[in-house]
């Protein structure tokens, strides 16, 4: 084969399509701030992976599993190179068929189960034929708090209630690995009449990740209310809105 033939030839291979497609593995999972992995417990998490320079979609499915173990994610010392996703760890797994290197983009929605709660974490990495995405995976972290409100009313008045966990719904409790000490929940309801009423605080009510407060002195009517979670050590936060009505 002449030198000019030879040169044609490693053109070819080059050429789009020509290189066979390899299967390469790709492990997805999300953590949430300052707490452990977002699992199938909160209704999973929504993955999906394409080609960010085509659109091209590669892989779509569903986080599912655990959060994992709490000492390795929570208690010990993180060492570099020493994985902290055990199996028991919520994650997606993707082939992807690709034959060249292929900048992939990452969209993860969760916790898919709670509602207006859910975010859409993306994240892109160069992915190359044949080199697997494992052990801890593609991890992304999902900042925020799961906020639930929950309103009991009464003539001139009522009773809320808030349940308030991590995105992993890891529980908050006094004194706890997430202490309910640390956590501002407030409520802000804005009457029938458009003006709001004084901010009020919920304590905690005894129960894992529940705070409350009654209410007291309002006008019949339909309220419009804002809840805000809020943790000044991590800066974690959640907010819900709803409806609620004073009978």
């Amino acid at each position: 084969m002449t030198r000019l033939a030879r040169f044609a030839a490693a053109l070819a291979l080059l050429a789009p399509g020509a290189a066979l497609a390899e299967p390469t593995p790709v492990t997805v999972r999300m953590l949430a701030h300052d707490a452990k992995f977002v699992g199938e417990a909160m209704g999973g998490v929504a993955v999906t992976l394409t080609d960010a320079r085509t659109g091209a979609q590669l892989a779509q499915g569903v986080i599912r599993g655990g959060t994992g173990d709490t000492g390795k994610l929570m208690s010990q010392p993180r060492v570099r190179g020493v994985q902290i996703a055990g199996p028991e760890a919520g994650a997606f797994t993707a082939v992807l068929e690709i034959s060249a290197p292929t900048l992939v983009r990452l969209e993860a929605r969760g916790p898919l189960g709670k509602g207006d709660a859910a975010i859409t974490v993306s994240s892109m990495r160069w992915v190359l034929p044949g080199k697997a995405v494992d052990g801890d995976g593609w991890v992304v972290e999902a900042p925020g708090l799961v906020v639930e409100p929950s309103w009991t009313g009464r003539a001139g008045g009522g009773t809320l209630s808030a349940k308030v966990t991590l995105m992993c719904g890891c529980p908050i409790t006094p004194g706890g690995m997430w202490n309910a000490d640390r956590y501002e929940v407030l409520a802000r309801l804005t009457g029938p009449d458009g003006k709001p009423a004084p901010v009020k605080a919920l304590a905690y009510a005894g129960e894992a990740s529940t705070f409350r407060a009654d209410f007291a002195g309002l006008a019949k009517g339909r309220y419009r209310l804002l809840l805000t979670a809020y943790n000044p050590d991590t800066d974690n936060a959640g907010v819900a809105e709803q409806e609620i009505v004073v009978p």
